[in-house]
């Protein structure tokens, strides 16, 4: 279940959005798209308890997690 997020937070899903879609990426290229080194795991945690983000880990690399942005379209069909 989905929740709405908070604008800071929906600006950086935005970017992310803009940037990945909804295909998979690492915490390298999250930080190197956000370019705010600092906060990249608050955001990232903060989209995967408001449901927004999915992360499942690498399976080549055990203590590595690979992301994956939900669709928007399936969020607000949830919040709703």
């Amino acid at each position: 279940m989905a929740n709405p997020l908070p604008k800071w937070i929906m600006k950086h899903y935005s970017t992310l959005w803009n940037k990945f879609n909804n295909k998979e990426f690492r915490y390298r290229n999250a930080s190197k798209t956000l370019k705010n080194k600092k906060m990249i795991s608050l955001i990232l945690s903060e989209l995967k308890k408001s449901g927004w983000l999915d992360i499942k880990l690498d399976p080549k690399d055990s203590r590595k997690r690979i992301y994956k942005l939900r669709l928007p379209e399936e969020i607000i069909r949830e919040i709703k």
